[in-house]
């Protein structure tokens, strides 16, 4: 059957697949309609824009010369094996009932895809689009983590690392979230992401930057990025794919996505504007990467937010997010004294737990929000909300770890020698350069 998510409930505001996809006699059969198909459609190709290549820019930028092939190869292989791996076991194990199980992952009923047609409906788009719009969540959601142990990991244990992720954290967590799972009854307002894909990549970036330990010459001046410009570009690319990744996940091209889009364009560049000023008024100067890291931080808080508050509550969550994320990676990392290397942690980590306490504040009515579920008021929904971080936090924490050792073990060590790691990874472990580099 097709179950209907209530808004506030769930990401979706259409339907969460159970099954198949035939209506109910009582039920008006699906229709494919023409305009919602076409803007998801959009949707999912910005997605992917913001995955490949922007976001193996944005963290390419961030690199050294010599590892800057390393970074790309990670995130764009990690893309690649994510895809796969959705589609033979990731969709059916997040979106069809897991009977008994259901309250933790889905079923089998579409492993490698089965009963998915072209006539396949899921609430007014084809089933093959809202797959392909999921499994772009499901291959830019592991990639992340790669800023996390950037310029350090084998290459081989990385790949083992995501496909384990997948498989014990990332389909657990969206069947959850979004497939009908407890945490989806609970009522949580997490509207396109905010725990399931940052706050679940910085807490396994971090995990990772412990088990795998600093870079040789962490917090000196040789690790500073070599090309801002590649990550500016990368980055731009990732601000126009999260207009596409919290806007398509109305799943209809109405008011109500337009209002979503609009919310993460604005808590975007409140973001950039808030750590701007703060670094402008602690440095003495603004910096391009704080601007841009600041807008990145905005797009992260508003990801939960998104389809419950108003373009207001919008900028004022990215202007707390940015000055926020400052302090997280000027003065919490290093307290922590991680080399989380790209900042996962400090940027999607602090921001996606920011922007999920935030939510129910800035989704109130009185300041323009879209109000709560019925028989909700602010302070349960906070509780309703803490309670949900606090499970994802701890929930990665361990999965991550368990996917880490596995690969450690099947690999024998996640780390390179030293060696390699001072020659570095681009022509060590894919035996080409792409700069001729002096560091």
């Amino acid at each position: 059957m097709v179950r209907f998510a209530q808004i506030g409930r769930s990401m979706f505001v259409l339907p969460l697949v159970l099954g198949s996809t035939v209506a109910l006699a009582d039920e008006a059969i699906p229709t494919i309609d023409s305009g919602d198909t076409a803007f998801v459609a959009l949707c999912s190709l910005v997605v992917l824009l913001m995955t490949l290549p922007g976001l193996a820019l944005f963290y390419g930028g961030m690199a050294r010369t010599k590892n800057v092939l390393s970074i790309l190869m990670q995130v764009f292989c990690t893309a690649s094996l994510m895809s796969v791996l959705f589609a033979i076991y990731g969709y059916s194990l997040t979106f069809t009932d897991g009977g008994p199980l259901q309250a933790m992952i889905g079923g089998v009923d579409k492993l490698f895809m089965l009963g998915i047609t072209k006539d396949s409906v899921v609430g007014t788009i084809p089933e093959y689009l809202y797959f392909l719009f999921m499994l772009l969540f499901a291959a830019i959601t592991p990639a992340i983590i790669v800023g996390g142990f950037a310029e350090r990991m084998k290459f081989s244990a990385v790949m083992v690392f995501m496909a384990v992720w997948l498989t014990i954290n990332y389909i657990p967590m969206a069947h959850m979230a979004w497939g009908g799972g407890w945490v989806f009854n609970l009522g949580v307002q997490d509207f396109a992401g905010g725990n399931v894909v940052h706050l679940n990549v910085g807490i396994a970036a971090l995990v990772g930057a412990w088990l795998l330990g600093r870079r040789r010459g962490f917090g000196t001046p040789s690790l500073a990025p070599h090309n801002m410009t590649m990550t500016l570009t990368g980055g731009s690319l990732l601000w126009v794919g999260w207009l596409g990744f919290c806007g398509g996940c109305a799943l209809a091209a109405n008011g109500y996505a337009m209002l979503i889009m609009v919310n993460t364009m604005l808590a975007s560049c409140a973001g950039a504007l808030g750590w701007m000023v703060v670094e402008w008024q602690h440095r003495g100067r603004p910096s391009m990467f704080g601007a841009l890291s600041g807008a990145i931080a905005g797009l992260v808080a508003i990801t939960p937010a998104c389809g419950f508050v108003g373009p207001m509550g919008a900028i004022l969550l990215g202007l707390i997010a940015g000055p926020v994320c400052v302090w997280s990676v000027e003065k919490l990392k290093p307290m922590i004294g991680l080399d989380d290397s790209f900042d996962v942690f400090g940027v999607h980590g602090v921001a996606g737990i920011l922007g999920g306490l935030l939510t129910p504040v800035f989704a109130h009515t009185a300041i323009g929000g879209q109000g709560f579920a019925e028989g909700r008021d602010l302070f349960s929904q906070l509780l309703v909300n803490g309670g949900a971080i606090l499970f994802s936090i701890t929930f990665s924490a361990i999965t991550s770890l368990i996917a880490y050792k596995v690969a450690g073990l099947l690999c024998r060590g996640l780390r390179v020698d030293e060696e390699t790691e001072l020659d570095g990874l681009d022509l060590s472990s894919h035996g080409e350069v792409g700069y001729k580099y002096s560091n």
